[in-house]
């Protein structure tokens, strides 16, 4: 999708502080972090949000996407303090990029409930 800011990112077209990638998903830093690490983690293909990973192959990125960021928690020496990993769907729910993403959380004490 050419206008979608997260798919220029994956395909390298617009400049991002990536933390880690692979053919399938691009975790990168956030550009308004909310904690001292903030990283979002996108599926390089387009997916609206979370709603849209539907059937068994959405499903399956989603198991996927939820293990690289998990293993991009570990990189960044998260796991001893502990670490949020959010998804945000819909005006309501916050989300403000049209593009499935994760958000990581971590370095600071988060609190409950989020907002």
């Amino acid at each position: 999708m050419t206008d979608c800011i997260f798919c220029r990112i994956a395909q390298g077209e617009i400049p991002a502080s990536i933390v880690e990638r692979n053919r399938e998903m691009v975790a990168f830093r956030d550009i308004q972090p909310q904690a001292p690490t903030h990283v979002l983690v996108i599926p390089v293909q387009h997916l609206g949000s979370v709603r849209d990973a539907t059937g068994t192959d959405g499903e399956a990125l989603l198991g996927r996407m939820l293990a690289f960021t998990s293993r991009v928690a570990s990189s960044l020496s998260l796991d001893e303090d502990g670490y949020r990993i959010v998804t945000n769907t819909g005006h309501h729910g916050g989300q403000s990029v049209d593009h499935l993403h994760f958000h990581l959380l971590g370095g600071r004490q988060l609190h409950w409930p989020p907002g």
